[in-house]
């Protein structure tokens, strides 16, 4: 089976339209019920591979022999099994895409070894020839890498790789096509398919290759898609692994890039939690995606204000962890102290507005804090 099929454009609504059809009334419950199946057991990455697997086969067979695909094509059959997956995967998503701590844990260490990286390393530490560097090329071939979590079926993640990875292809074609430099083919591939994977730092990397591997069906995984997805795969392993020798550096040099790295995105950090700035009347200003953002809360001094879900990175999550345990810290202190001073917190929002009662609270905590001296 060659690439065109493996990853050949399948007609979704049209299996969606077979499948409001009276005569498919058998399949629909077929398929509802294996949905519902998996509500009945643990979360299990390599059982539910199995069982997904295993009921495509199945599918493939049932559909072959259905009244409404008789006359089908063999490409209307593919299409048809494509939409089946698309449709099961995209219901089982939630269960099936990350679905363990551990794979949680491999995507924020390989994001976070990824962030390190960026700030260093150059393709010379790869071993990329001169003649293949194309800054261009690299930076489509990430943009690609970096629509991955935009899909969330197995096939369409698959492309967001395929994409890439022929980017990365037919530069290295070109300039044996226009230079006396001969590729040197996978030697000369995965170095750059690295350093894109760097540049790129794609999101949860780890999840969507395993997703892919567990539930993309297995007769698609085959020729260049096989290959690319294991040139991917080899490249995380590489950087999850990284070290001074894999990339011919002194162990201090790599040590010392390494730390400064890391500094560098801790006051990156800062910098990001403590850009809102108060204005005169009482609305903050913050700076995003290089875009000015208002806010009009008073006394806010957090971002995200109005960001949206789909906008948010791995990293932004972690801020925003960080950011929910500060505010928790920060009102617990404050309810225990209003409680101390027999005070309500809507009292105290009221004085913000209210000079008269600002003045007024004032006195009372001094004479409660008097009190207390004595």
């Amino acid at each position: 089976m060659d690439s065109s099929s493996a990853l050949s454009q399948p007609n979704f609504y049209d299996f969606l339209n077979r499948m409001r059809h009276p005569a498919s009334a058998d399949l629909v419950r077929a398929i509802k019920s294996f949905i519902v199946s998996f509500s009945f057991h643990a979360t299990d990455a390599d059982n539910d591979s199995r069982k997904l697997q295993d009921f495509l086969v199945t599918m493939e067979t049932t559909i072959k022999e259905h009244p409404l695909w008789v006359h089908a094509s063999h490409e209307e059959l593919d299409s048809a099994i494509e939409g089946l997956e698309k449709y099961v995967m995209t219901k089982l998503f939630n269960r099936t895409f990350a679905s363990s701590s551990e794979d949680v844990k491999a995507d924020l260490d390989v994001s976070e070894k990824i962030r390190l990286l960026q700030h260093f390393i150059r393709p010379d530490h790869l071993d990329v020839p001169r003649v293949l560097h194309n800054e261009a090329s690299w930076l489509f071939a990430a943009k690609e890498l970096q629509k991955i979590n935009t899909f969330k079926a197995p096939r369409e993640k698959l492309l967001c790789i395929m994409n890439c990875c022929r980017i990365i292809n037919n530069l290295l074609l070109n300039i044996s096509m226009s230079s006396n430099y001969v590729p040197a083919g996978a030697d000369d591939f995965l170095p750059v398919l690295i350093y894109v994977t760097i540049k790129a730092n794609p999101p949860q990397l780890h999840s969507n290759l395993k997703f892919i591997q567990l539930f993309r069906r297995n007769s698609k995984l085959v020729s260049e898609v096989e290959y690319y997805l294991t040139n991917l795969i080899s490249a995380e392993t590489f950087i999850t692994n990284i070290n001074a020798s894999s990339l011919s550096m002194e162990e201090s040099e790599f040590e010392k890039n390494m730390q400064l790295a890391k500094l560098a995105n801790e006051e990156t950090a800062a910098r990001h939690g403590s850009i809102l700035q108060l204005s005169g009347d009482d609305a903050l200003t913050t700076r995003r995606h290089g875009k000015e953002i208002h806010v009009n809360l008073e006394g806010c001094e957090y971002p995200f204000m109005e960001s949206e879900a789909k906008d948010l990175t791995v990293e932004d999550v972690q801020q925003l962890l960080r950011l929910y345990q500060h505010v928790v810290t920060r009102y617990t202190r404050l309810t225990k102290a209003l409680a101390r001073l027999s005070l309500h917190e809507e009292r105290l929002l009221h004085t913000m507005k209210d000079p008269a009662s600002s003045t007024e609270l004032k006195k009372e905590i001094e004479k409660w804090l008097h009190k207390g001296a004595k």
